[in-house]
């Protein structure tokens, strides 16, 4: 039986462009879960000078659509002003593979998500936003729907895990339902820092263990 998919896909599959974790990136994002099936994971090098993104690359847990996807839009953005690589879309990355089966579409639409959530970190770093939004409980729990509970591979939020969160005069605290010493607790820190403390109104993250 013939595979459903074209030959850029499966090219861009068994050997993909720009793959791997990159260390000490300028910026980075996750999206997507391994327990919804795909998650997609993109990593910056952006030269602070001409804003040009030097380097990309990009982890998958996936299918073959998933992968395809995060090569080829690791590829389209290289090369490109963080400006121009906003300007990429779901529909440009599935052309580029010589299209991808209906039920596939979402793996493109996840990939620039992906990638477009690590421009967002990159600027939120470098006090890049245009339009400042101010941070309130509603931004910081959405925030956390893209930090993953390793335990099931899901978000901090739809496991209730998340017990409490206060925004108040720059200070973010946020209370885990996990005990202190819980094998992942320091990674989830980790994470929770990343995707909060860069916010521009943001001059403290406070997250405590209460398990």
């Amino acid at each position: 039986m013939p595979l459903p998919y074209s030959e850029k896909v499966m090219e861009h599959f068994r050997n993909p462009k720009n793959v791997g974790r990159m260390e000490n990136p300028d910026a980075k994002a996750i999206e997507g879960s391994p327990a919804c099936g795909d998650m997609v994971a993109v990593y910056l090098k952006v030269n602070p000078e001409t804003k040009r993104i030097e380097d990309i690359k990009f982890e998958s847990y996936g299918c073959a659509s998933n992968i395809a996807t995060g090569s080829i839009i690791t590829e389209l953005a290289k090369g490109k002003t963080l400006e121009e690589a906003k300007q990429i879309t779901w529909q440009q990355a599935s052309e580029a593979l010589g299209g991808l089966p209906p039920i596939k579409t979402h793996c493109s639409i996840l990939a620039v998500d992906g990638l477009l959530a690590a421009i967002e970190n990159y600027e939120e770093k470098h006090g890049l936003i245009k339009e400042r939004q101010p941070t309130t409980v509603e931004v910081v729990q959405k925030r956390l729907k893209h930090v993953m509970n390793p335990m099931v591979g899901l978000d901090l939020v739809r496991t209730k895990v998340v017990k409490g969160i206060q925004v108040q005069d720059g200070v973010v605290r946020i209370a885990i339902d996990l005990p202190p010493d819980h094998q992942f607790a320091a990674n989830i820190r980790e994470e929770i820092l990343e995707k909060i403390q860069h916010l521009w109104d943001v001059k403290q993250v406070e997250v405590e263990f209460v398990g």
